[in-house]
């Protein structure tokens, strides 16, 4: 271990989690008064924009600094390869580091714990020691190898459906107390240290903790409501206002066992005397939709529920207020770590102007479309393929024939500055919104007089800018995605849980 010229950094997800969820975002919610304590002396960011509304190519976004369509971690492709992350920069800069997550996404499996020197997932039936450790190294190599690998996909299997059946049934306890306390007895074990963890509480389905549950949903039983996502966007099963509010009752409970136990992690960082040298970044992957626009989950759609996420930062150089004019991408947070450390980054190098640190901050040379590009951020939600084979399954269970010139097929892009959004899709119409006068999304304006200026340029810009391989539109043939894709890659997603 090197002595380190920059801060220790913790850096916290939270996965699926809404803004407007949080108090930190609205005075009346009282889900999350310690994350409220925190951003006191945070800087908080009301226009922070996700580069997607699902897990993985979010994280590979925030450890690689790259879009979507640059490090490929995306829908058809799910695993990062070729890139150098952030935690193997942070290595090479003379850190501990460490991620501890329960999200099936963020482990060896898909590249994304490279460079950590300590990881677990914390899965309920797998050994966690079987990804984390010094058997990192091994099952990467049973993952290279042609024959090995049949091995390690059972493995996955086992466990990820173990871990459905007991979901779905309101067992498997939450890991988030185990997350915090292995985060605690890392730091403390570490003179400079880079954490990183996954809280995954607010994720489908939602079995909050007895005592959160009595809170925010008493008398409601979570193995009544609906908790398969799947079921309402097909149209096999309809949710009423008095289950929604259930619904929302459970995910808000959930938010409160988060900040608890996130309170006792900052708790212990400032009994220690390591608060006032440490970086803390917390943020969301992406959102959740209760309903709007007809969707429940994150899937099928780039609403702003969905990728206009939370974001606070605590660092001596960064003011402690609100911004709600700043245009700030997840892809920023990858640069801002490496400034707080002061890294350079092994693969893509710190950029200063996407450092929050930075005095110039999103201060670019260029126009988008002829849009200021600090002015505006990037979504991607590449054609639909994890989801698409599940929601196929509910509906044709339900007798329901899905519309293959719809949403459930179609590749998204978005482009969004504080005021306005660009959504094209290549099945559907467009969409254009006013978020001014129409946060909520629900009024088009593509087409119109009153659409946005530039923002659809800037959108094909941008998506020339990254080299993304956009289909043509709606020809029919991005909905069969799947018969074009390699054995390996269909076995693995099999694995995994997301096809059948």
């Amino acid at each position: 271990m090197t002595d380190t010229d920059g801060s220790n950094v913790l850096f916290v997800v939270l996965d699926t989690v809404r803004k407007d969820r949080l108090s930190v975002y609205d005075d009346d919610v009282t889900t999350t008064p310690n994350l409220r304590e925190f951003a006191e002396e945070a800087a908080v960011f009301e226009q922070a924009v996700a580069p997607a509304p699902w897990t993985l190519p979010v994280h590979a976004s925030l450890f690689t600094g790259l879009y979507p369509s640059e490090h490929g971690a995306t829908q058809e492709n799910p695993y990062l390869e070729g890139a150098t992350t952030l935690a193997e920069s942070l290595s090479a800069a003379g850190y501990d580091t460490a991620c501890y997550s329960s999200n099936a996404w963020i482990t060896s499996y898909t590249n994304l714990t490279a460079g950590f020197d300590d990881h677990d997932n914390f899965f309920q039936i797998m050994p966690s020691e079987l990804l984390s450790g010094p058997l990192a190294t091994l099952w990467k190599t049973m993952n290279d190898n042609d024959t090995l690998r049949g091995v390690a996909d059972r493995l996955v299997q086992v466990g990820n459906k173990m871990h459905e059946h007991l979901a779905e049934g309101g067992g498997g306890d939450t890991k988030t107390p185990q997350v915090i306390d292995e985060t605690i007895d890392f730091v403390d074990e570490s003179d400079d240290f880079f954490a990183f963890i996954n809280l995954m509480d607010a994720h489908l389905p939602y079995h909050p903790p007895e005592e959160y549950a009595e809170r925010f949903a008493p008398g409601v039983d979570s193995t009544e409501v609906c908790q398969n996502s799947k079921e309402y966007n097909c149209g096999a099963r309809d949710i009423g206002g008095e289950e929604w509010a259930d619904i929302k009752g459970l995910y808000d409970a959930e938010l409160a066992h988060i900040d608890d136990q996130l309170d006792r992690l900052f708790s212990h960082l400032k009994e220690t005397g390591r608060w006032e040298e440490t970086t803390v970044v917390v943020c969301a992957d992406h959102g959740e939709l209760f309903g709007e626009h007809d969707l429940y989950g994150h899937e099928f759609g780039i609403y702003d529920p969905l990728v206009n996420v939370p974001l606070m930062v605590k660092h001596a150089d960064v003011e402690p207020e609100r911004d709600d004019e700043t245009t700030v991408e997840l892809v920023d947070v990858y640069h801002t770590i490496l400034d707080a450390a002061s890294a350079e980054g092994r693969g893509e190098s710190l950029q200063s102007h996407r450092s929050l640190l930075s005095p110039d901050y999103r201060e670019f040379d260029a126009d988008l479309g002829g849009v200021p590009r600090g002015d505006v951020g990037f979504v991607e939600y590449h054609q639909p393929v994890v989801e698409l084979r599940q929601l196929e399954g509910k509906a044709e269970a339900a007798g329901i024939e899905l519309d293959e010139q719809s949403r459930f097929y179609s590749r998204m892009g978005a482009a969004r500055t504080p005021d306005s959004k660009y959504i094209h899709c290549t099945r559907i119409p467009d969409e254009a919104y006013d978020l001014t006068e129409d946060p909520g999304e629900t009024t088009n304006l593509a087409g119109t007089d009153a659409e946005p200026p530039h923002l659809e340029d800037a959108l094909w810009a941008f998506l020339d800018e990254v080299d993304a391989d956009w289909p043509a539109e709606a020809d029919g043939a991005d909905g069969d995605v799947l018969d074009g894709m390699d054995t390996e890659t269909r076995d693995r997603l099999q694995d995994l849980g997301y096809i059948d």
